[in-house]
């Protein structure tokens, strides 16, 4: 069957269902779930999982393993990427059979299907069974053009998480430990190049790349003056290195939509070099914030409105 396009962005409602829902828990159809980062879909997770997708993309693989088995293979091969991918997406499992009414509420034309789910909104993104490594590479391209756009954000493992300290909270990665010692020494050089190495190690790594982000703001307002810094700034309203340090200077204040609106406003103002100057500089802002903040959101759609 050819692929309908996809014509129902947002929340699905499922409320309106008389079909019974699958039982929760475990994989269905043949697909485990056997990563951090992929969970088997029925109608009580199905809503909390669109949501998650304000967080980080997340892929509705659609499939059936009675009626054509090589989807299911496609299922268990995307569950595989997810867990190599550490929280870039995550993957949320539909077997058809059992669970019926999700798969007639999305209005699915055939199987497999694969959506991309981003800030609620589905978008078909393929329908084929591809092998593990050319899937691979098509998800790793995604990946890199949503880093592009800015879109960096990481989901929580959904189960087979890392052991709990003494308190009962999740242990520390020990992947950050070197940068978050450089911050507590007072070390922002070295926390720079701790971060640095972890991003060219893995730049999907949200995380780390927020660290990034951060150490590098205090970079590069270590011993600067906040008057100063206000007095240029006022005196020539579209020097975009003085707008830039003021707002690096409000985000260290905690005066975060301050910042995002100075630099928006100079995106509104400027063109050229310039405009991609301060455009750049928000962006990078917006990482050390985390794409999930609220704030983080209005700034992106206020930037889309200044841009266009």
């Amino acid at each position: 069957m050819t692929q309908q396009p996809f014509s129902r962005p947002g929340a699905v409602d499922l409320s309106g269902l008389s079909q019974p829902a699958a039982p929760a828990g475990g994989a269905a159809g043949g697909a485990p779930a056997g990563s951090s980062y992929a969970v088997q879909l029925d109608e009580q997770n199905f809503q909390d999982t669109i949501q998650a997708s304000m967080t980080a993309p997340v892929l509705l693989v659609f499939y059936s393993a009675s009626r054509m088995p090589e989807s299911a293979t496609l299922a268990d091969d995307l569950v595989t990427v997810s867990g190599e991918l550490e929280g870039r997406v995550l993957v949320g499992l539909v077997d058809i059979d059992a669970v019926p009414q999700i798969a007639q509420a999305m209005q699915i034309p055939s199987i497999p299907l694969v959506l991309a789910v981003i800030d609620g909104r589905p978008t078909p993104l393929f329908q084929d069974v591809l092998p593990l490594d050319e899937l691979r590479g098509a998800l790793n391209q995604v990946m890199q053009q949503l880093t592009a756009q800015g879109i960096a954000g990481r989901h929580q493992p959904r189960h087979a998480a890392g052991a709990a300290d003494e308190s009962g909270e999740p242990a520390a990665d020990p992947r950050y430990a070197a940068a978050q010692d450089a911050l507590g020494d007072g070390d922002v050089e070295r926390a720079v190049a701790e971060y640095q190495k972890l991003v060219d190690a893995n730049p999907a790594d949200a995380e780390a790349a927020a660290g990034l982000a951060m150490a590098k703001l205090l970079q590069r307002t270590q011993g600067v003056d906040l008057n100063d810094a206000r007095a240029a700034a006022a005196a020539d309203p579209d020097d975009v290195d003085a707008q830039t340090m003021v707002a690096d200077l409000d985000m260290l204040g905690g005066h975060v939509e301050d910042a995002f609106n100075r630099l928006i406003d100079l995106v509104r103002r400027t063109a050229g070099d310039e405009r991609n100057q301060a455009r750049e500089h928000l962006l990078g802002l917006f990482g050390a914030v985390g794409n999930d903040d609220p704030r983080v959101l209005r700034g992106r759609q206020n930037l889309a409105s200044a841009l266009f």
